[in-house]
């Protein structure tokens, strides 16, 4: 008698967690994510290593922005501004990326630098400096520390001020204040034997920059806080409204007296700074630094890039601005794209492993199902015979 076999249950169909559809799909657009999202995050996260290295960004910058037709057009417009050094940088700058430019355009720029350096504008400029100083290129900026060596521009500016402080009228404090301190960085020059020149030239151009408006909103705000904190201004107003052009060492002694050294360690580090930059890449970018720069601490960037750059750094500054030192906002977008590579290759692994989960448990299913099927026919083949 033949035994009867228990009735056989085949598998049951794939519920929704195990269908391989939703998963394929999930991954599919996961990884076309990924082929998007990756290599910016990557790049990204790249950034984040020079993000205390000016050069290395300004670099970056410039190899994404300067293209020839750009460095031809901003040639052509500084020489039509009659800005021959910043047509000059830009020259420089073209020939260190390897753009190629026109030997008329070349021609056109050393014609422009050779008039702006011939004896009548370089005296021209030298006697505008020293006279208002307000320097409009390096011979006009000699011509200002010259006359702020001498003390005539500190006095000729801190006299203007403070007289206009004792009548009740409108002054600026800036200039004042800048003033002073030149006054006494002029003492400390001369006994120094020179090493503080770099910060002498600094309050210069921070004077010139304030009176021209090409001082940034925000360094202003710095250097206003500075002098409140390192100028005794009530003494300073009864120096400045006693002495006379004819008496500069009175001014001198004055205000070696009501400006408080040791409370413009940030001040100092700051002129100083500018003075490097004027040093290394010229007045002008010296002037467009104190426009761009928003604290000390990117003034003193700016000045590591004119040490690599030179004459480079002013059109450099005029393509990149802010973004030639800092990574600014971009820093944001660039966390952005980290964590949201993470997120997707983090999902793209997850929807990997479901697929091939998905996938293995079909397979075994359908194992299952055939052997099941096999042993049902041969149920049904002994019971007929």
């Amino acid at each position: 008698m033949l035994t009867t076999l228990p009735p056989l249950k085949l598998p049951p169909p794939p519920s929704r967690r195990s269908r391989i559809a939703p998963a394929l799909v999930a991954f599919a657009l996961l990884g076309g994510a990924a082929c998007l999202v990756v290599p910016r995050g990557w790049e990204a996260q790249s950034l984040f290593t020079i993000e205390n290295d000016p050069v290395q960004i300004a670099d970056r910058e410039i190899a994404a922005s300067l293209t020839p037709e750009r460095a031809r057009q901003e040639i052509e417009a500084a020489l039509t501004a009659n800005d021959a050094d910043l047509a000059r940088s830009f020259v420089e700058l073209a020939q260190e990326r390897g753009i190629v430019l026109d030997a008329a355009l070349l021609s056109r720029v050393s014609e422009a630098v050779a008039k702006a350096e011939s004896n009548t504008q370089m005296l021209e400029s030298f006697a505008q400096g020293f006279v208002s100083g307000e320097p409009k290129d390096a011979a006009g900026l000699a011509g200002t520390v010259s006359g702020d060596l001498f003390v005539f521009g500190d006095i000729r500016d801190a006299v203007r001020e403070g007289t206009r402080w004792a009548n009740g009228e409108q002054v600026d404090e800036l200039v004042l204040g800048l003033a002073a301190v030149g006054l006494a960085l002029t003492a400390a020059t001369y006994a120094s034997g020179g090493t503080a020149a770099p910060a002498r030239a600094g309050v210069s151009l921070a004077k010139a920059a304030r009176k021209t408006g090409r001082l940034g909103s925000d360094l202003t705000a710095y250097i206003g806080r500075s002098l409140r904190d390192v100028v005794d201004w009530q003494k300073l107003k009864g120096a400045i409204v006693g002495a006379s052009v004819t008496e500069p060492m009175v001014a001198v002694r004055a205000a070696r007296d009501a400006v408080k050294f040791e409370r413009a360690g940030g001040l100092t580090h700051l002129v100083r700074d500018v003075g490097r930059v004027q040093a290394r890449a010229g007045t002008n970018a010296a002037l467009d630094g104190l426009r761009i720069a928003q604290t000390p601490a990117e003034m003193s960037r700016l000045a590591k890039l004119a040490a690599a750059k030179g004459g480079k750094t002013r059109a450099i500054l005029k393509v990149a601005g802010r973004g030639a030192i800092m990574l600014t906002l971009a820093t944001v977008n660039l966390a952005a794209w980290i964590a949201g590579a993470m997120l997707t290759v983090w999902g793209l692994v997850a929807s990997l492993k479901s697929t091939t989960e998905r996938v293995t448990q079909r397979v075994i299913d359908r194992g299952k199902r055939r052997r099941l099927e096999r042993q049902q026919r041969f149920a049904a083949m002994t019971a007929r015979g």
